[in-house]
């Protein structure tokens, strides 16, 4: 069965941060304790957890062969070394690694030392993804973030330092009181620190965060066209090709575990709130596609373990009619679009049935 389907990721959510962000939606949470350090996480508790989701996913991933791993936040790098190296060794051993596996770890500059990094790189992980979202002191305050522009350049040196030679950059524009040449000044900094890969996209204000409910002014409309494309300009003259976007590579460096997702692939998701997204072949040999997403408070994950009912807060079948704009919405991501044959490789339906989508959208002169 392994062999039909679409390569498969993992996806391990970490859902702690020192201080959440003010534009932040995603699933984060402050411990709540005055003068937290990274030690007052419940590691070992989470480790556990963490491998009881795995193997509860198990019967959806059995023998496949796990091609990237992203471990996103939250803050991952609030987390140590030792916890990435007993993770990873517990996960290779259920599931087969492919080889010149991309293991992604998000990292804060506000959090990190030279000795961790080193430690991040000993247990295996080969690409970091540094979210410094701007150089300049009033955007990072405007922004929340923990570190200067400063550490931000001194992260990355100690990244190097300990082996990283996959670097990606989080930069976001389109900030409050931010100028065109801000922005390019923020592009320019980047670039020097040689990055292999930019995340370079624009602040929105999403419900349910701090900036949605308390707006900040944000450049009109004409001044956010110019940064994007003086900012597009300079990146793909520095030799950066966007392909997609807001991800821009140097070289053969594109994101293969975002790519995964824009192809639609398939890729587990463990962690408190973690999404997953599964093909399989069912008793009666028919394609069957499920999303699942896991309990998404920290505490009440923690408490789901040894829990009969496991880690999983909601699943769905995605309908075949469905698929279309499922697949389409991921792949019209892409600046180079998705072959034909992938939409069969990672659907398992037939081209027709995109095509006739196609043609009906055609007709309607989209």
């Amino acid at each position: 069965m392994a062999d039909t389907l679409p390569p498969l990721s993992l996806y391990i959510h970490t859902p702690w941060c020192v201080r959440k962000c003010p534009y932040c939606d995603f699933n984060s949470h402050e411990p709540g304790t005055h003068g937290f350090t990274p030690r007052d996480l419940p590691e070992a508790a989470y480790l556990d957890a963490l491998l009881q989701d795995l193997d509860n996913d198990l019967v959806l991933a059995a023998g496949r062969e796990i091609q990237t791993i992203f471990i996103g936040g939250g803050t991952p790098s609030l987390l140590s070394p030792a916890f990435y190296d007993q993770l990873l060794k517990a996960i290779n051993a259920r599931l087969p690694f492919a080889n010149g596996i991309e293991i992604t770890l998000e990292a804060n500059p506000g959090t990190t030392e030279q000795e961790r990094f080193i430690g991040y790189r000993k247990a295996g992980i080969n690409r970091l993804s540094l979210g410094i979202q701007s150089f300049q002191p009033d955007q990072l305050h405007t922004l929340g973030r923990i570190h200067s522009g400063d550490e931000a350049i001194t992260a990355v040196a100690q990244a190097r330092q300990a082996g990283f030679s996959n670097i990606n950059i989080d930069l976001m524009h389109g900030l409050p009181d931010q100028t065109p040449q801000l922005a390019l000044d923020d592009i320019n900094q980047a670039l020097a620190l040689a990055p292999e890969h930019l995340s370079w996209y624009q602040l929105t204000l999403e419900p349910n965060t701090v900036f949605h409910s308390h707006p900040p002014v944000l450049p009109e409309e004409e001044a956010l066209w110019d940064i994007q494309d003086k900012g597009h300009q300079l990146l793909e003259q520095a030799g950066f090709k966007r392909y997609e976007i807001s991800a821009y590579a140097n070289g053969n460096h594109q994101s293969r575990h975002n790519l995964n997702y824009w192809q639609f692939g398939d890729y587990l998701g463990i962690g408190a709130g973690a999404h997953g997204k599964l093909s399989y072949i069912d008793e009666n040999g028919q394609w069957r596609i499920e999303r699942r997403w896991k309990t998404r408070q920290p505490d009440a994950y923690l408490k789901r373990t040894g829990d009969l009912r496991g880690f999983i807060a909601g699943k769905q079948l995605i309908n075949v009619d469905e698929l279309p704009l499922e697949f389409a919405m991921n792949a019209l991501r892409l600046t180079d679009g998705v072959a034909l044959d992938t939409w069969r490789a990672n659907t398992g339906q037939a081209p027709a049935m995109l095509l006739a989508c196609l043609q009906s959208a055609e007709k309607k002169d989209f």
